[in-house]
């Protein structure tokens, strides 16, 4: 029996029929007046509002240039977004370039915030920024090799390492981007692994504060990561549109990779559940935020959010992603490169690839700001830094070079083999 035909998955699409695809005729007459009336949102964040840690002449707005839209270049002129495109998403050792990686991922969350923002009235370059940086900090292999490299770290340190608190060390220490509160609040907030039905927002509004909050992130990982909230409604929107990103396309790539198949899933509907998420989702939250100081959404369509995840978890994460196909030999790897990298430090060489291929980067993309990159002040933290920043294929090929007890599965396009036995 397929497991949508399971008599408990009558109930799953019992709820999801009960969540509207479109927008009620009473709001779509309510914004169609409010625009008539240039009708503003009193709590969107305006460009005005826009604060920095350093009055640069450089960064100040203009009328071609707002502030928001200044952060978004400022992102995406980073090294750090560059290397998005060698990070996959969940499955790293599949040669099918039409599986996501986080270059694409945060494009969908970027559009799917800025479609939800749109509609509420709130402002869309601040949606776009965070929505582009909100993974800087991410590391090689996603949240498999997140675990893998906090495991080293907080047994070393007692720090914890979280993507979205080192999203904000790349983009505000690493490369000294000057970016607005707003900016940075979001990004750190963004944490879609912690879902609600109801944002309400934060109420943080200076860089003492939020440099607080970032320090009890360090000091007390999860525990902190999940008390945070958005200080902005732009940034509510980014949190909750990186679920609805990735729970169905994740969906579509595992069935791509052929690790499980289209009648796998409760919802009965495989890989068109992407296509569904997409557009009730969007709808109900627009349905039950517009109009007010927060972003929420039905009580159906948490319910439904909450169990797609549960069932990802369950069928595609734990089971077939990184962890099910080789998380031993990724932890070990992780070990075994955090140690050479601070062996490296302590012994200053400065032919390794820690020195040359990320210190010495660093270093002059600081030196246009006139700073320097500060690492042997924390060494265990600059090893985290290069090793995060490494790129799925960079890390695999250090890591088999200086090691050669490891061994990754080959990525290949033209299996030979295999194709033998298909000519029989």
């Amino acid at each position: 029996m397929a497991c949508s035909d399971h008599p408990a998955c009558a109930e799953v699409r019992a709820n999801m029929d009960r969540i509207a695809s479109g927008l009620s005729d009473g709001l779509v007459a309510r914004m169609a007046d409010d625009r008539a009336r240039g009708w503003v949102n009193p709590w969107r964040t305006d460009d005005a509002q826009a604060l920095r840690r350093e009055a640069r002449p450089q960064d100040e707005a203009s009328l071609w240039r707002p502030a928001f839209v200044r952060d978004v270049e400022k992102i995406i002129h980073t090294p750090a977004y560059n290397r998005y495109a060698g990070k996959t998403q969940v499955f790293s050792f599949r040669s099918n370039d039409d599986l996501s990686r986080r270059g694409l991922h945060v494009q969908l969350v970027s559009r799917i915030a800025r479609d939800i923002g749109f509609a509420l009235g709130l402002n869309c370059d601040l949606i776009e920024a965070i929505g582009l940086g909100h993974d800087l900090g991410h590391t090689p292999f996603g949240h498999a090799g997140e675990r893998c490299l906090n495991e080293v770290f907080h047994a070393r340190t007692g720090r914890w390492f979280l993507h979205n608190v080192h999203s904000v060390r790349v983009l505000d220490v690493l490369f000294g981007r000057n970016l607005t509160l707003q900016t940075l609040d979001g990004c750190l907030a963004h944490n879609g692994e912690y879902e609600q039905r109801v944002f309400e927002l934060s109420g943080l509004s200076s860089f003492e504060e939020f440099d607080r909050v970032v320090g009890e992130c360090y000091e007390c990982g999860g525990d902190a990561v999940g008390h945070l909230r958005p200080a902005t409604l732009e940034g509510c929107v980014v949190r909750i549109s990186d679920i609805i990103a990735y729970v169905g396309r994740d969906r579509q790539d595992a069935i791509a990779a052929g690790l499980l198949a289209e009648d796998d899933f409760e919802d009965g509907l495989g890989g068109a559940y992407n296509s569904w998420i997409l557009e009730h989702a969007s709808a109900d939250i627009i349905e039950h935020s517009y109009g007010r100081p927060r972003i929420e959404m039905s009580e159906e369509l948490f319910a439904e959010i909450r169990r797609a995840k549960a069932e990802n978890y369950a069928k595609i994460y734990r089971a077939s992603g990184v962890e099910g196909e080789c998380g031993e030999v990724l932890q070990r790897a992780f070990d075994l490169m955090y140690e050479r990298c601070l062996s490296d430090l302590a012994r200053h060489d400065e032919v390794s690839y820690i020195f040359r291929h990320h210190i010495a980067r660093i270093d002059r993309a600081l030196s246009h700001y006139g700073r320097a990159y500060d690492w042997q002040r924390d060494p265990e933290q600059t090893v985290v830094d290069y090793i995060a920043s490494m790129s799925d294929g960079y890390f695999a090929e250090l890591a088999q070079k200086l090691f050669p007890e490891i061994s990754f599965p080959a990525r290949t396009y033209i299996n030979e083999r295999g194709l033998a036995r298909e000519r029989g």
